[in-house]
């Protein structure tokens, strides 16, 4: 896979965050084009255990030529929401996560991932089970605007969902650019000045098909669970929905004592299980410059105590 192409966000902010050492043990939960991969190798003077994980067929063709002659990488083809049981027994001294969707998979027109692009409507991360195009074609008007609304805050959701059922009553919606072109008419035209009208409703459909926010907060603790004492967690988000979850369980997880404060001692017996070693890191002007991708992402950590 010699044509993979991703554009890695925060590369040395998020290796940095994880604080690499020689003879350590992570994980990369979301591989991809090997990029952080790369570079925690590096940082652990290609000494110790490093598993590249990604759910994607295209990423790990790339990842198994990458990194072939690398003995120290281990690569697997997997969610890492299943990481505990792919991974049993094994403890950790750092993960690493880059949420949301690749470069690669934007860019290749037949994955059908970019509303820019004229491609099969499929957005499947993983290269099986249902396409968009069925999600699209088959779910009832209600469960559309539904999934809009709840998945990506589209304040237009019902009046897109009503015309991609009208649509499709006429003939099945296929293609990306069709239904970029159904979603611009169901809209004010005012709407379409800011941004992409499309984008919300591309997002929801993704999350929708592969399922990339039902389930992370059980991923974080489950992660968080394979950590040794000291080791870190870093986790680069995309937007609101994603940062919400993960900003959730770092809250959970450094929480403290809930005694009401007129208690002479704490009685509750909670402890902070993690702690939060820096501020979220955003991209600089400089790295924005170059890939205007990375204009939301957000890179947040914690370490466990």
């Amino acid at each position: 896979m010699s044509n993979f192409h991703h554009v890695t966000v925060l590369l040395e902010q998020t290796v940095a965050a994880l604080g690499a050492k020689p003879g350590s043990v992570y994980l990369d939960g979301t591989s991809g084009g090997g990029g952080h991969t790369a570079l925690l190798l590096e940082q652990m003077d290609q000494q110790g255990a490093l598993y590249a994980m990604d759910r994607d067929p295209d990423a790990i063709a790339n990842l198994q030529q990458k990194f072939q002659d690398k003995p120290a990488v281990q690569i697997i083809h997997g969610n890492f929401f299943d990481a505990k049981q792919l991974l049993p027994d094994v403890k950790l001294d750092g993960v690493l996560l880059d949420l949301g969707v690749s470069s690669h998979q934007l860019d290749t027109d037949h994955r059908g991932f970019s509303y820019h692009r004229e491609a099969p409507l499929d957005m499947r991360m993983s290269q099986t089970g249902q396409t968009a195009a069925e999600l699209v074609n088959t779910l009832p008007e209600q469960d559309l605007a539904d999934m809009f609304f709840f998945l990506a805050q589209e304040k237009f959701s019902r009046p897109i969902a009503r015309v991609i059922v009208n649509t499709r009553a006429q003939a099945p919606i296929e293609t990306t650019t069709q239904l970029a072109e159904i979603i611009a008419n169901a809209v004010p035209p005012a709407a379409r000045r800011n941004g992409h009208p499309a984008r919300k409703t591309f997002m929801a459909l993704r999350y929708a098909l592969n399922g990339e926010l039902d389930g992370l907060e059980q991923a974080l603790l489950d992660l968080f669970g394979m950590l040794n004492s000291g080791g870190r967690m870093a986790v680069i988000t995309f937007n609101s929905l994603e940062d919400v979850a993960v900003k959730r369980i770092t809250k959970q997880l450094t929480a403290g004592c809930v005694c009401p404060g007129d208690f002479p001692v704490c009685r509750c017996g909670i402890t902070p299980k993690a702690k939060v070693p820096k501020k979220p890191v955003l991209p600089s002007a400089q790295e924005l410059a170059q890939n205007p991708r990375a204009r939301s992402a957000k890179l947040r950590s914690l370490e466990k105590l």
